[in-house]
This record gives C-alpha cells, structure tokens and sequence, in this order.
C-alpha cells in the first residue's frame, strides 16, 4: 500500500506544472514557477517585460507610445511585493483591457487574446471585397452586380 500511495505521489509530481508558459500577441514565453497558491498569473517585472514587451512606469504599463495607467484604487488588485520582487498581475490587467484569457493551470499554461481595439484592426472599413460566385445555374454574379442594393449574403462552411 505504501509502495502504491509513493506511486501515485510521484506521479502527480510528474504532471505538477514546472513553469509557466504565457501566450501574448505574438509570443510564447516559458517562464520558471511563479507564486504558488494564486489563481491569478503574477508575473515580475522583468518577465512582464520579457512575455508582452509592457514595461511597468510610473505613468503606468507601456509599450512604446502606448500607456495604461494602473487604477489607483485597485493597486493592490495589480501589484505587491514579495521578497523584494515586484509582481504584476497579468490576469488582472486583461480583465481590464477586456482581454479575453483561457488558461490551463495544471499545466501552467496562460493565453490572452487580442483587446477589443485589435480584435477587428484587419478591417479598414464596413465594405465588402469584391468577389464573383455561380448561381444554382453556373451564371457567375459578382457582388458589384448588386452595387446600390440591398444584399443578404449567407455562407455556409462544413468544418
């Protein structure tokens, strides 16, 4: 029985997250293990910097010309010292960048998607591209046929 419980021990140690891999924008960033017993991904400075190019300043977290400021009401939501580190909060501040995030933490594994100003910066406008499609009777239509009109399009996709 002792034999099957240190098994199953070392097992569980087998599986038990040894760092931490941060998926921002273009990066993937392996981190060494962060604060144990949060829910939240709490990142130092230098790895804030290191896993989403944001520096903490004192005007707040930026990159480049782009700053936000830390609410000053919810400081320690964002921040907090341990062992003369400084820790930031990533989980918090995608919450209020209205960042969407999914995370495995058995794995250790945390992904941020895009903030709502990037997540339609592909389209420059509300115009449709131009595209030609048969009908039912192979006669091919192009959606400048239609210019001035209205036009209900419905697609269809099998995967």
């Amino acid at each position: 029985m002792l034999l099957l419980g240190a098994l199953l021990f070392a097992a569980v140690q087998a599986t038990a997250p040894v760092g931490r891999t941060v998926l921002y924008e273009d990066r993937i960033t392996e981190l060494r293990a962060g604060l144990a017993g949060v829910h939240d991904l709490w990142l130092t400075t230098s790895e804030l910097t290191q896993a989403t190019r944001f520096e903490l300043k004192p005007e707040g977290v930026c990159r480049e010309e782009l700053c936000f400021p830390v609410p000053k009401a919810r400081k320690d939501e964002f921040l907090k010292t341990v062992a003369k580190a400084t820790w930031f909060n990533l989980s918090a501040f995608g919450r209020l960048l209205k960042q969407p995030e999914a995370r495995d933490e058995a794995f250790g594994v945390y992904s941020f998607g895009p903030r709502p100003d990037q997540q339609n910066a592909h389209l420059q406008s509300l115009v449709a591209p131009e595209f030609t499609l048969p009908d039912t009777h192979g006669k091919p239509h192009s959606l400048s046929d239609f210019r001035g009109k209205k036009v209900l399009l419905v697609t269809w996709a099998s995967w």
